[in-house]
């Protein structure tokens, strides 16, 4: 293989590495805010990711919506379960041990993908074409339309995320709640209100990630949550759990590296490389690449 043949390889696996980062970055956002929030390692985000995935499927295929209705009714019905999910499952545990805590985390997504199989089949559905694919040729490296609208609606989505946290109400009395839960309550803060929106907003961000899944690879069923979950959770690890930049880092960073594995290597071993990222990265930082050490009382 010559240098230049190399280069272009190179370049459409970064490509294609920016594009599935994307849908990380977009589901380990939703960890690392619950996380910030609560402490909580929410492992039913993944599928809420699915749930996501099926609602808007549903607004393509039955109520015949266009992509960004889907993806609207997607998020909004994502959001209210996931808000429902905190409400039922975890508030009533708040206090409880962590470990409790984390075993119905558990509870709840096996609840959900099984409950997913009864409702809707283990059988895959085939995603409906929402727009007309188009392939670009880019100086020998081939861009498709779906991979342009993954990178255009999460970096929207994203800044949209940044500015109600750091801009708006509700996003500053999530800082406060994330960095002291009592004297954001004593300061009268309704403190249940902002973990429900953390829930929500999070829950929104994965069921984008699930549609724009759905439309790049024509193909959801009810256990797709799983693996894209844990690798979320490797992302937000990697950039740092609780930092909202570190799971938008670390979900690219962790995109980039599968693409360059699969494309240079074997796909084989892409899922073998993420969760060895995952030890080195606990290793070697605990706190990931963007995250703070805090040290916490016994």
């Amino acid at each position: 293989m010559d240098s230049s043949s190399l280069i272009v390889q190179l370049g459409q696996q970064l490509i294609n590495g920016i594009s599935l980062g994307s849908i990380y970055a977009l589901i380990a956002l939703g960890y690392t805010m619950v996380y910030g929030i609560i402490r909580l390692i929410n492992f039913a985000h993944g599928d809420i990711y699915m749930v996501g995935a099926y609602a808007g499927f549903f607004a393509t295929s039955v109520f015949k919506f266009s992509f960004i209705p889907a993806l609207i009714f997607s998020m909004a019905a994502a959001a209210a379960i996931g808000m429902a999910i905190e409400k039922a499952a975890y508030r009533p545990l708040r206090n409880a041990p962590k470990i409790a805590i984390l075993i119905t985390a558990i509870g709840v997504s096996l609840f959900l993908e099984y409950g997913g199989m009864l409702l809707v089949s283990p059988q895959p559905r085939t995603f409906p074409a929402v727009f007309n694919a188009e392939v670009y040729n880019v100086w020998g490296l081939v861009i498709n339309s779906q991979q342009v609208v993954i990178l255009v609606v999460s970096l929207l989505l994203m800044v949209i995320l940044t500015y109600v946290v750091h801009q708006t109400k509700i996003g500053k009395a999530m800082r406060a709640v994330s960095f002291d839960t009592d004297a954001a309550r004593l300061m009268g803060i309704d403190v249940d209100r902002v973990i429900s929106f953390t829930f929500g907003i999070g829950s929104a961000l994965a069921a984008a990630a699930g549609v724009l899944v759905g439309v790049y690879y024509n193909s959801i069923d009810p256990l797709m949550g799983i693996m894209p979950g844990l690798k979320a959770f490797v992302a937000a690890v990697l950039g740092g759990i609780g930092s909202i930049p570190g799971a938008m880092l670390g979900g690219t960073i962790l995109g980039v590296i599968e693409a360059l594995v699969s494309g240079f290597w074997s796909s084989t071993f892409r899922d073998a490389v993420a969760f060895g990222i995952l030890i080195i990265i606990l290793l070697w930082r605990p706190t990931g690449l963007l995250g703070k050490n805090i040290r916490e009382k016994v």
